[in-house]
């Protein structure tokens, strides 16, 4: 379970680390698109969206579905749940390590005024 869940993680972080494939996922929330509409949009060749396309495929991101000659996109079936919480683990991982830091700072302030205060006299 956790090495397929791992899979599914490393394609989507790898799908959304290029700012391509984030600009076709926010155009597809707007609506479905072809891969033709979809290379005009972002001014690349068809062969370079299909491969992005393809990648968000991968990662369950994106769904095709191929009528006629025309392969029209639309956001897939994946919702980035697994993916956002990940994230908020992390986050609130992190956020409990800076409090653990503020308190340390916090103390070692308290501790320098009481010490400077004793150095005074």
């Amino acid at each position: 379970m956790v090495q397929h869940s791992d899979a599914i993680l490393d394609a989507s972080f790898a799908a959304l680390s290029d700012a391509t494939r984030r600009g076709v996922l926010a155009q597809l929330g707007r609506g479905d698109a072809s891969i033709t509409e979809l290379a005009e949009k972002f001014h690349m060749t068809l062969t370079g969206m299909k491969k992005h396309v393809g990648v968000l495929e991968q990662a369950g991101l994106v769904a095709t579905e191929k009528v006629g000659r025309v392969r029209t996109c639309k956001l897939g079936p994946r919702r980035l749940e697994e993916e956002a919480a990940w994230l908020e683990r992390h986050r609130q991982l992190w956020a409990a390590r800076f409090d653990a830091l503020d308190d340390v700072i916090e103390e070692l302030k308290r501790k320098e005024k009481v010490d400077g205060s004793k150095n005074r006299k």
